[in-house]
């Protein structure tokens, strides 16, 4: 095997806007400055830096939460996701078929994902009131899925409110993840699939440090 395909999460980004904006291979949606790119933090926000600053389109964060199984939190049985005000939640139907789950405990596990949700969203927004999705085509990023539960959630939550389209951009996926999008743009469905961080030379912990800078970069750079 030879080097990743993805050096670290801005190549993924330019990769991925590459093919975003190749009028033969663009969606068919309207992808223009009027779009409104949304990265799922922490590294989902450095990969969608690189599309919206190629689509010259506005760049915010969408506050996404995997819920781990207690005892495994590496397990993801859920997630929860807020756009605006509302805080939407999805379950991993195929994974909470096959174990059990204490209710106690996961609710413990719930009510901890929501707190460090609502820290992010502080962390990163400050007090900039968040851009209104609805009307414009959304672009939701991350820098790849192995379940998909984060991103449903934030599908989940995006559509509650009216975008007029809403595209899925990621640089790699496992083979089989199902989305309710009006599009979806992956460039990489390899199987076996083994983890995210496996198609990429570089795929450090992102900082919200980073995360803010991104955000504060693509402020000043403003919609083209």
């Amino acid at each position: 095997m030879g080097p990743p395909p993805f050096a670290d999460r801005r190549d993924a980004g330019r990769q991925l806007a590459a093919r975003l904006t190749d009028p033969a291979t663009a969606p068919a949606v309207p992808l223009d400055a009027g779009a409104l790119v949304l990265g799922l933090p922490r590294g989902g926000v450095l990969v969608a830096a690189e599309v919206a600053a190629a689509l010259g389109a506005e760049l915010d964060v969408v506050a996404v939460r995997k819920l781990g199984l207690p005892g495994r939190p590496e397990l993801a049985v859920g997630a929860v996701a807020a756009v605006g005000e509302a805080v939407e939640s999805v379950a991993v139907e195929e994974v909470l078929a096959r174990v059990e789950v204490d209710e106690a405990a996961a609710a413990d596990v719930r009510r901890a994902e929501l707190a460090e949700l609502h820290r992010r969203r502080a962390a990163y927004r400050g007090d900039r009131p968040p851009p209104d999705p609805a009307g414009r085509t959304v672009v939701l990023v991350d820098d790849g899925l192995a379940t998909g539960a984060t991103m449903r959630a934030a599908l989940v939550a995006v559509r509650r409110t009216g975008p007029a389209a809403v595209v899925v951009a990621v640089p790699v996926a496992a083979p089989g993840v199902a989305l309710d999008a009006d599009a979806v743009v992956c460039l990489l469905a390899p199987r076996p699939f083994g983890a995210v961080g496996r198609w990429y030379d570089d795929f450090g912990q992102t900082g919200d440090d980073e995360v803010v800078a991104a955000l504060a970069s693509a402020a000043r750079r403003g919609p083209a």
